[in-house]
């Protein structure tokens, strides 16, 4: 166990990459990088990274923040609950710590938005305390170097990777050893085609000795995927436009979008204007259909999103629609709102169109 900690680390110290949140012990930037880089790569994380601290450089200038303002910041990195709960905890560390982030594990981990493998990274990167950092990279050098087959997402195999995983850690040096495993998978361990024949870990390695490397990890879960249709209403009058905010319990809270009909298959035109949703949200507004946009695709983990955007010409009035949560806005300042990537990549495309 003490030759796989050595090796890692002085692997990781020739190699490493230069991130800005590997410079700092700032618990508050390593909570900011490890809650932006959930489910994002480093590349794509890293401009999200570099405009947060900038914009709100302490704890307490998140917490002051307008929500609105913190959403359309996060813009484009998906998994938005991760910002919700980011200002959120924010906002909790300002009121009930004084702005000053809590140093211990427990009480870190208490915090809205962090799990364990957060907590064990901000005690680990900003305190050196020593907990073992468990990330999809750990998993995956784990269960090849000492053959692991328990499933990574079940409860035992959850269990037993934590343990080996601190039973590894070198306690002296807790950061730089979670540093450098995560570092390894993410680098040199890599999911396909890692670079096996010049490995540091070869000669302990159970995957590369018994050909089990593209094997390992194994996961049991298989994520069902659910598909929806979604039908958005781009209504024009004059210069004006109508956006709504989510806020229902869905996915995008507190985004923007357009009036949304929704329907559970792909609907022709005439059946879409047949609906008893079209003709409540029109009413006796009189419009033409300007266009009919080309179906976008929008994966997300658990949901495929098939969406459609009419676009119509009110000719009369504008839709009036009795929510608090739409509003009538200048089309011009549409930028101004957080919306989804799906209808970002609408409105981009539009622009070039125009």
């Amino acid at each position: 166990m003490k030759a796989f900690s050595a090796k890692i680390i002085t692997w990781y110290k020739q190699n490493k990459r230069d991130l800005p949140w590997r410079n700092t012990k700032d618990p508050y930037f390593i909570w900011l990088s490890e809650i932006i880089l959930q489910q994002t790569r480093v590349d794509q994380g890293m401009s999200y990274y570099l405009k947060f601290t900038k914009e709100f450089p302490t704890v307490k200038h998140l917490a002051k923040a307008e929500n609105d303002k913190v959403m359309k910041l996060w813009q484009g990195l998906g998994y938005y609950s991760r910002a919700r709960n980011l200002h959120s905890t924010a906002q909790i560390i300002a009121k009930d710590y004084k702005g000053v982030f809590p140093d211990s594990f427990e009480t870190i981990i208490s915090l809205k938005g962090i799990g364990e493998y957060t907590a064990s990274a901000i005690a680990s990167f900003a305190f050196n305390k020593a907990h073992a950092v468990v990330d999809g990279n750990v998993y995956r050098v784990l269960a090849r170097v000492f053959g692991i087959e328990t499933p990574i997402d079940s409860t035992i195999g959850k269990k037993a990777f934590n343990e080996l995983a601190n039973q590894l850690l070198d306690k002296k040096q807790p950061a730089l050893h979670n540093q450098a495993i995560m570092e390894f998978g993410a680098m040199q361990c890599k999911p396909a085609n890692p670079n096996c024949t010049d490995c540091v870990l070869q000669s302990m390695c159970f995957a590369f000795e018994k050909k089990k490397v593209s094997e390992l990890p194994v996961k049991e879960k298989k994520t069902k995927v659910r598909t929806r249709y979604f039908n958005y209403i781009v209504v024009n009058y004059k210069n004006k436009t109508i956006v709504r905010k989510r806020t229902e319990k869905d996915i995008w809270t507190n985004l923007h979008d357009f009036p949304l009909i929704e329907t559970s298959l792909d609907l022709s035109e005439t059946e879409v204007l047949a609906t008893k949703e079209w003709k409540k949200l029109i009413g006796n507004t009189k419009y033409n259909i300007k266009s009919v946009s080309k179906q976008y695709k929008h994966i997300l983990s658990h949901q495929k999103i098939m969406a459609r955007f009419w676009e119509i010409n009110c000719k009369n009035s504008m839709i009036v629609i009795k929510d608090k949560n739409y509003l009538t806005i200048n089309k011009s300042e549409i930028g101004k709102y957080a919306v989804p990537r799906l209808i970002d990549n609408y409105l981009i495309e539009q622009d070039k169109d125009s």
